[in-house]
């Protein structure tokens, strides 16, 4: 039984994950503002949830609040902290660069200030596969260089690594870094394309689909993500005897740090997730055919064998079975 802070719990993995501790006995403190990036009666409905279990507490702050940061830290005395919360979104970064500096960066460094400075045991935080960017040498390896972002969220997410690694260098913090694969799934976010698409489909409209469907993508099912993190929560990393400046492995290091991939291991074509989702719905989709948009990169595909080596986990939720349970609590979310 572990004490643990959940940031962004009351967003799509962070709902996941602490209902997912929950049941297995951990205390959860969820930190959430329920800020308005998307809706927030969805993000109400998650944590009306999880509000009334055994051992949770919902506390309204934000990240860059450094003064109560500090006090809820000092306060708490978390064994584990898993960092969840961000303003997530690619596209919304082209046209509020702002909002990402202050929640990813700012508040990440609130948060590993409070690891540091009360023995928080193990920081695990949410990544990207984002970070990959104009990487085009697959599947994407956290051992590859990563130094070339198209987005500032993907940015924003590399300087987590960053943070991290110099704290876990300085200061001896325990730090695990999980690069997530386009995550979905029930409870989902409505700002992702399979949940835009739906809406879509149901009510008659056209959906976009960039760079003409030709975009392939790791989708990876909420359950095995949590899987996968639930896991790695109880994987402390330490120093890697083997690490050498000489030849700099990105993925470990000196210091108690680590990278994972997290996704399925099994890219899919945009048009072929869609023909999936239409056959789920029950439904054919009117398309508009487009050109890639700024900021996207046009495939991600994970390689997690460190993932099966230290953790011996493996996601294997397929597109047909995760879909299909997306559009089941869809249907029921939305009464349609």
């Amino acid at each position: 039984m572990a004490k643990v802070l959940i940031t962004g719990a009351a967003g799509f993995i962070g709902f996941h994950l602490s209902k997912r501790l929950l049941e297995q006995g951990d205390e959860v403190v969820g930190l959430d503002i329920l800020n308005d990036y998307y809706d927030v009666n969805l993000k109400r409905d998650r944590l009306r949830l999880i509000t009334g279990a055994p051992g949770f507490r919902h506390v309204p702050i934000a990240l860059e609040d450094r003064v109560a940061m500090q006090r809820l830290f000092s306060e708490e005395n978390f064994d584990i902290v898993v960092n969840l919360a961000a303003q997530a979104g690619v596209r919304y970064s082209l046209v509020n660069p702002y909002a990402y500096i202050d929640s990813n960066v700012s508040g990440f460094l609130n948060i590993i200030e409070g690891c540091r400075h009360n023995s928080v045991r193990h920081l695990v935080f949410a990544s990207s596969s984002s970070v990959y960017g104009a990487n085009t040498k697959m599947p994407f390896s956290v051992h590859h260089n990563v130094d070339h972002p198209v987005s500032l969220y993907a940015a924003t997410k590399k300087s987590n690594e960053l943070m991290a690694h110099t704290y876990a260098s300085l200061y001896g913090v325990p730090c695990t870094g999980l690069r997530f694969f386009t995550v979905y799934g029930p409870w989902g976010r409505p700002d992702m394309a399979y949940f835009l698409f739906a809406k879509a489909i149901l009510e008659g409209r056209t959906i976009d689909v960039f760079n003409y469907g030709k975009m392939q993508r790791d989708f990876t099912y909420i359950d095995d993500i949590v899987e996968g993190i639930a896991r790695v929560m109880e994987k402390i990393p330490k120093p890697d005897p083997l690490w050498a400046g000489d030849l700099p492995d990105p993925s470990t290091s000196y210091a108690p740090y680590r990278l994972y991939n997290i996704g399925n291991n099994n890219p899919v074509e945009l048009m072929h997730f869609i023909e999936v989702l239409e056959n789920c719905l029950g439904k054919k989709a009117k398309k508009n055919l487009l050109p890639i948009q700024a900021g996207d990169v046009s495939a991600t595909y994970a390689d997690i064998d460190d993932l099966i080596r230290d953790v011996g986990f493996q996601p294997s939720i397929r597109i047909e079975e995760g879909l299909s349970k997306f559009v089941k609590w869809f249907r029921d979310y939305y009464r349609q």
